[in-house]
Order: C-alpha cells, then sequence, then structure tokens
C-alpha cells in the first residue's frame, strides 16, 4: 500500500512529540562513568532528517554528548565496508544476545562468536578488524573519519568522557581478554579496547546523528554531504543488526511498540532508522534500567506512532512538500 506524507505533516508529528515528552519525568543519568553523571539531566532534543537533507530540529540538538554505544554501529558499518557482510558474520556475528550489553556470560555461552557488533565486546572486536592491524593511529584515523563522513561534520572527542571512560572500564578490560581466549579479537587486545573506548568518548549532536541515520535510510547515501558513504547493499545489513540488538534486552519491545529500528546509548542517545523515509535522533540523559533514555525513546516513538508508521507495516512511503 502506498502511503503520501507531507513534510508539513512530518514538521507537526516532530513539534508535538517534543511538546509531549519535555517535560517526561524518570529515569537517572549513567552513574558508573563520572562524566556521565554530572550532565543536566534536563537537556532534551528531537532531531529528524528526510531524504533531501532537510531537517527538523527541536531543543538541544546542538549539544555534543557522548555518543557511546551508538557509535558501534557506525564502526559497524566501517567494517562492513572493509571485510563485507559474510566477512563481519564469519568473524563477529550477527546474532542478539538477549542479555544485556556488556556481558561476560554471553561471550562464554557463545564462545564461537562475540555474536553482534552492537555489544560491547562484538564493538570491541570490531575495533579489532579495523585495518591496518597493529597500527593505532591509523585505525583511529578510518574510525573517526568514517564518523565525521557520516555526520556530514567533525566529532571530537571528548576528552574528559575518554579520561573517565579509560578509568572505569573495568568490566571492558576483562571483555577483551576473554576474546584473545577465544581467538575473537584480530589485533592487540588493549589496543583494541582503547579505540573502542575513544569511538564511545566522541561528542556528537542530535542533529548530526539523525543525519547519520538518514544516511542509513538512504542506502549509505548522505543527504546532506552529498556523498555515498557505503554501498547500497549494506544499508540492509547495518539496518538488521540494530533491529535485533539496538536495545539489547528490550529490543523485542521497542519494536513491537515503536515500529523502527534503534540504537540506544548510556550517554541519553537514540539513532531511528525508518528505510527509505528518514533518520531521526533524540537525546536526554536520564536512561532507565536497561541504559536506554527515557524521554528519546518517548520522543521517537511518538513521532513514529502519530505518523502511523512502522517498518514492518509493508507500505511504499513517500514524502512530498
Amino acid at each position: 500500500m502506498k502511503k503520501t506524507l507531507t513534510k508539513a505533516q512530518v514538521k507537526t508529528a516532530v513539534e508535538e512529540a517534543f511538546s509531549k515528552v519535555k517535560n517526561l519525568k524518570g529515569g537517572k543519568n549513567a552513574n558508573y562513568i563520572p562524566f556521565l553523571a554530572n550532565i543536566d539531566p534536563d537537556l532534551f532534543g528531537l532531531s529528524l532528517t528526510l531524504p533531501d537533507g532537510e531537517q527538523f530540529n527541536l531543543g538541544d540538538t546542538e549539544y555534543k554528548f557522548g555518543i557511546e554505544s551508538v557509535s558501534k554501529v557506525l564502526t559497524a558499518i566501517l567494517i562492513l565496508k572493509e571485510y563485507g557482510a559474510e566477512g563481519v558474520l564469519q568473524k563477529i556475528g550477527a546474532d542478539a544476545t538477549g542479555l544485556p550489553f556488556n556481558s561476560i556470560f554471553a561471550i562464554l555461552l557463545e564462545n564461537d562468536h562475540p555474536s553482534t557488533p552492537l555489544v560491547n565486546a562484538g564493538a570491541i572486536s570490531a575495533c579489532s578488524m579495523v585495518t591496518p592491524q597493529g597500527d593505532s593511529d591509523a585505525k583511529w584515523k578510518k574510525i573517526i573519519d568514517n564518523i565525521s563522513d557520516l555526520c556530514a561534520s567533525p566529532a571530537p572527542v571528548l576528552d574528559e568522557l575518554y579520561k573517565s571512560e579509560s578509568a572505569t572500564n573495568f568490566n571492558n578490560r576483562a571483555i577483551a581478554w576473554l576474546l584473545k581466549n577465544y581467538n575473537r579479537i584480530y589485533d592487540d587486545p588493549d589496543m583494541s579496547l582503547d579505540l573502542y573506548t575513544r569511538q564511545c568518548s566522541v561528542g556528537i549532536t542530535a542533529s548530526q546523528l539523525s543525519i547519520c541515520a538518514a544516511t542509513i535510510a538512504n542506502k549509505g547515501f548522505n543527504p546532506v554531504s552529498k556523498k555515498q558513504i557505503f554501498a547500497e547493499e549494506l544499508a540492509p545489513k547495518i539496518t538488521t543488526l540494530i533491529s535485533s540488538v539496538g536495545f539489547y534486552q528490550h529490543t523485542g519491545d521497542w519494536l513491537y511498540t515503536s515500529g523502527i529500528p534503534a540504537k540506544s546509548g548510556v550517554g541519553g542517545g537514540v539513532l531511528g532508522v525508518l528505510p527509505g523515509v528518514f533518520g531521526i535522533a533524540a537525546f536526554a540523559p536520564p536512561l532507565d534500567e536497561a541504559g536506554n533514555s527515557v524521554k528519546a525513546q518517548a520522543a521517537v516513538k511518538a513521532v513514529m506512532n502519530k505518523l502511523g508508521l512502522g517498518v514492518f507495516n509493508g507500505d511504499q512511503i513517500e514524502i512530498a512538500d
């Protein structure tokens, strides 16, 4: 079934969602990373980017927050570009763990795979796969250039967040060396962990994040920079990964109620991809018990429900002027 929406309808849906959610209470900042604990909990931004590059931005959409686990999506794109879909499947996998994002138990259960590049174990493994092997500086340049390409603008590391992350990443250190034990890390474990910690410490805005989401929705073509960032055939692969594990153990509930594949981060960001239609992002620091932003989830869900959209609806969506 073909469904036509106007830009005015989409804009109104974003405005109504923002107004509905802006005073929502609940959740708390991530307190196990000192930097994140001190971020203003009242910050809130909502951004939607259309395939032609037009954006609807409301609230704190230019505030740079810690990208955290949303970075896993962007580096997954990088290794998909370098190794192809089959290579990533063989070296990491594409299976949801059904467990928390930082689970060690998941590695023990599936010692032949880190499961998916969108949980900590798979993301550390993904950083180890970035070429060239053994060269931290060259690897980092590829990672940060890829993020900037997807954003259509630079995204710097937040130094204080990086220091805070590095001083408290004990669980991830255990994950990195457990992966080494199973031959599922492909470069030096400490280097790979540092690269992962740095990518999680990148500062990004909700506006930039919705451009990233729109690039995925637009089959790798960035609607703002007008550049093809990755091959069209990789877009469904990354969207599938997001669909299966974007909200960790609550991913099924999320898809059931929102209809959009989305990835969260403990910095308060959420990236949502509706293939062929738009990319959306929201940011608010207070998190639920699974580490997902309470307000950002509600905002994205409100937009989707207002427009009556869903990735599994079977509708052919066109957005007209």
